[in-house]
């Protein structure tokens, strides 16, 4: 009885010490987003198996702008209600409406918050992963080192499994006017 009470008194000990080191990281996160205001950076994007690659300018709240890699020279813009998908291959562009779409999670930075705050996390040796589950469920991943923003993983409002990863190459740039300029309807 003395041995399982020794135990149970080391078990406790290690789910507390885990857990104040995850909400010490929790805090660190925190205080690193509160500090941002605006990302550049590369990802690859993964929706149903399909791989796409680009660079981004994301400015806190809602505007992100995307430059794919791809033969149609595709452009995402959104600005904070819109988004418009411009292929300039074929000069052609198509507008959406973003507000049921879970990108709108990672674009305003008090939502990302959320996120941190009461999402589920799950350590490993180099990322720290956050499960949430609000209106669309979101995981959201952070590197262990540098609590930089690793990627995320959706499933957008047209069932896709969008797997997003990215590379930071700069941290509270300032844009210039207009890069967040959705195009004007033909």
């Amino acid at each position: 009885m003395l041995v399982n009470v020794k135990y149970f008194k080391i078990s406790i000990f290690f789910i507390y010490l885990s857990t104040n080191l995850s909400a010490g990281e929790k805090d660190q996160i925190i205080t690193q987003l509160n500090n941002l205001n605006s990302l550049e950076f590369t990802f690859d994007q993964i929706i149903n198996n399909k791989t796409e690659k680009g660079s981004c300018l994301l400015e806190f709240p809602g505007k992100l702008k995307c430059d794919y890699f791809d033969d149609k020279k595709k452009e995402l813009i959104i600005n904070k209600k819109r988004l418009a998908i411009t292929q300039k291959r074929y000069n052609k562009t198509y507008y959406y409406p973003i507000s049921q779409s879970p990108f709108l999670n990672i674009l305003y930075k008090n939502k990302l918050l959320e996120i941190v705050k009461s999402g589920k996390l799950d350590l490993s040796d180099r990322i720290i992963k956050l499960v949430y589950l609000g209106e669309n469920e979101i995981t959201v991943f952070f590197d262990k080192k540098t609590l930089d923003l690793k990627g995320w993983q959706i499933v957008d409002q047209y069932n896709n499994n969008i797997n997003f990863s990215l590379k930071i190459v700069a941290k509270n740039e300032v844009f210039k006017k207009g890069t967040f300029k959705i195009p004007e309807m033909n």
